[in-house]
């Protein structure tokens, strides 16, 4: 039978987020004991028990309410108190019991290896983001110019995805060298599990790969999930500032911000002004105006 650290490095292998719960304290008579495990898995997985009967009930709920907001927490019953915690045995005791989330590491996909690919590996990097760089060109992929890459990956692109299994914790960025490749990494990333699935490019380019991608028979809920133009909107223009826009849009999508919502520009549903940043220089069609760089006066 599969204990509960075996099954906690086995899911965050697989790049599923998992809560260990462990009491913490204990007064009195409770139908467990001090140092007790259990493990809930976001995909549905238990391992180990704290006891059983309500507490345990309550204690898995809030395990997946610490998965989902990535925060710990501290819960405490009071089996003499409260009626409902009545499991017919002699047990009078109270208990706390902390529940902290474990957390894969946050893997950002950069597809490409040009000059923002590059510079989306050093600001990913820098904000805690483990990367793998795959392209096409091992004269751009290569650990000369990735030293601190989780993997580099080189070789023809189909080869190379079918290797790939990015999970929920996963991010994608697409940003290759040209439209057939994007649309080729586009076709599969929409299929995986990723939790980001972004594309850099001026807007002309994504209405055509998206219209193609439909004309195929693509699933447009599953083209609803990604980011296109990638990037918050900062006006960005150069590969460190697209980089930065980037990496942003992954942080706020990692955090659960409102500015993380997918922008697909073919989509049907209402949305506001688009909120991405514009492609790399050589793609871009006009340096975007944003209007929040604006300085307001103290009373407006």
């Amino acid at each position: 039978m599969e204990d509960v650290y075996e099954a906690l490095v086995r899911l965050r292998a697989a790049g599923h987020r998992s809560a260990v719960a462990t009491i913490v304290n204990v007064s009195g008579s409770i139908p467990s004991f001090k140092s007790a495990k259990m493990l809930v898995g976001e995909e549905g997985t238990l391992v180990g028990t704290i006891g059983g009967g309500c507490v345990e009930a309550e204690v898995v709920q809030a395990a997946r309410e610490v998965i989902a907001e990535e925060r710990p927490r501290t819960l405490r019953f009071d089996l003499n108190q409260d009626p409902k915690y009545d499991t017919g045995l002699l047990c009078g005791g109270s208990l706390e019991i902390f529940v902290e989330p474990v957390l894969p590491p946050a893997v950002a996909y950069v597809f490409g290896a040009g000059h923002v690919g590059f510079k989306v590996y050093t600001v990913a990097r820098i904000a805690g983001f483990e990367v793998v760089v795959v392209d096409d060109r091992e004269a751009f992929a290569n650990r000369e110019r990735f030293p601190d890459a989780r993997e580099v990956l080189s070789g023809e692109m189909d080869s190379l995805l079918s290797r790939l299994s990015p999970g929920a914790g996963s991010y994608l960025i697409i940003a290759t060298r040209g439209h057939r490749d994007d649309m080729r990494v586009l076709r599969w990333a929409v299929n995986t599990r990723a939790g980001y699935i972004g594309m850099l490019g001026s807007k002309r380019k994504v209405l055509a790969i998206f219209r193609q991608l439909r004309e195929e028979g693509a699933d447009p809920a599953a083209l609803e999930r990604v980011h296109a133009p990638v990037g918050l909107s900062i006006g960005a223009t150069t590969p460190e500032e697209i980089a930065v826009s980037v990496v942003a849009e992954l942080i706020a999508c990692r955090r659960g911000a409102a500015s993380a919502r997918p922008l697909m520009l073919m989509s049907s549903r209402p949305r506001s002004k688009p909120t991405a940043a514009p492609a790399a220089p050589e793609e871009a069609e006009a340096p975007a105006q944003v209007a929040s760089a604006r300085p307001r006066s103290a009373g407006s």
